[in-house]
């Protein structure tokens, strides 16, 4: 039988109110979680030797601004900001603001680019644009499924990401994670402010039952993964085991820059919206399917292997969402995967 309803839904905050009380200490503990995480990243950089590199403040000061809203989204309110941006052209142009950071990362590198701004200023903007003047189904909040609105929306998103085609903006490998961000900020703000997408589960306040899921997940897909893994030649263990500190440096890169953008996509967007179409587990499929495809070129033409585990793994991060439906649950066996394999195998 296929399962059409939503397993132990949670009530979004928005829906039950919130006492100022309640709604200051969730802000003070986002803003002091905030601070340590760009101490944290910090220590990072040094780890990795990034600060070495030439203008490293500009960057730095870049990714502050870019992981402020991916950070505050995981513990705001999202019905404060639609009660407080009820002008409809001021709700359209406000993630126009992203583009602060790249002005911040390139005037003072000399690497401004006329057409890197336009991009990085017309995708979010257009997205919002596109939920607020044409909404899906019809109005606003839009019916929580997929329409084609948030087809093309999730390409606008995704397909820059995949294919690299903003990377520039931001050039260096030390910075390749920035246009992630500012393209997950502005997916953040469309689906979740203009469109008012519910069920997403982007909720960044610490709960036991995430990583218990999560880990237990990882539990299910880590020897499936390493058996059929050495069985067609995708990964080959390491002879020498990695130092503790290269191991959370690992977890906290690997979580921030490409588990959670990639669950909050590919499981709280997509496989949110397909469910109430296609049903649980039929959308588990198409989502892993997606995600799967999603590693056809690293590296091209055409990695069937990755695709087949990618595929896998997708399986395992659907369930963990499902779970709860909450992104922090597949983020956990999604970091774990990717740093095991990273650390130990490759």
């Amino acid at each position: 039988m296929v399962e059409n309803a939503r397993p132990r839904m949670e009530i979004p905050p928005a829906q039950i109110g919130l006492s100022p009380n309640r709604l200051n200490h969730r802000m003070l503990a986002a803003c002091i979680s905030y601070a340590l995480l760009l101490v944290a990243f910090w220590f990072v950089g040094r780890h990795f030797a990034i600060e070495t590199h030439a203008n490293w403040v500009s960057g730095y000061t870049a990714f502050t601004l870019l992981i402020a809203p991916y950070w505050f989204f995981g513990f705001c309110e999202v019905e404060s900001f639609r009660r407080v941006l009820t002008n409809r052209a001021v709700r359209v142009l406000a993630p126009g603001v992203l583009l602060i950071p790249y002005l911040t990362f390139s005037l003072p590198r000399g690497e401004f680019r006329c057409i890197h701004a336009l991009l990085l200023f017309g995708i979010p903007v257009g997205i919002a644009a596109l939920f607020e003047f044409v909404p899906p189904g019809g109005k606003r909040p839009s019916p929580p499924k997929l329409y084609w609105q948030d087809v093309i929306a999730l390409l606008l998103v995704g397909l820059p990401i995949e294919f690299g085609w903003i990377r520039r903006s931001f050039p260096g490998p030390e910075m390749s994670a920035l246009p992630k961000l500012l393209l997950v900020d502005s997916a953040l703000y469309a689906f979740l402010v203009v469109r008012g997408l519910g069920g997403v589960g982007y909720d960044f306040r610490a709960r036991a039952r995430d990583l218990l899921i999560g880990v237990r997940e990882f539990g299910y897909f880590a020897p499936i993964a390493i058996l059929l893994g050495l069985r067609i030649h995708f990964i080959t263990p390491h002879a020498v085991a990695p130092p503790a500190l290269s191991v959370l440096a690992a977890l906290l890169v690997t979580l921030f820059f490409v588990a959670i953008p990639e669950e909050l996509f590919f499981r709280g967007l997509l496989q949110n919206l397909l469910e109430p179409r296609v049903g649980y587990p039929g959308t588990l499929l198409v989502a892993s399917v997606v995600f799967g495809l999603s590693h056809f070129n690293k590296p091209g033409p055409f990695n069937l292997r990755y695709v087949v585990l990618g595929t896998i793994a997708g399986v395992f991060y659907g369930r963990a969402w499902h779970d709860r439906r909450r992104v922090p649950a597949s983020a956990t066996t999604h970091a774990m995967v990717d740093a095991v394999w990273a650390l130990w195998f490759r």
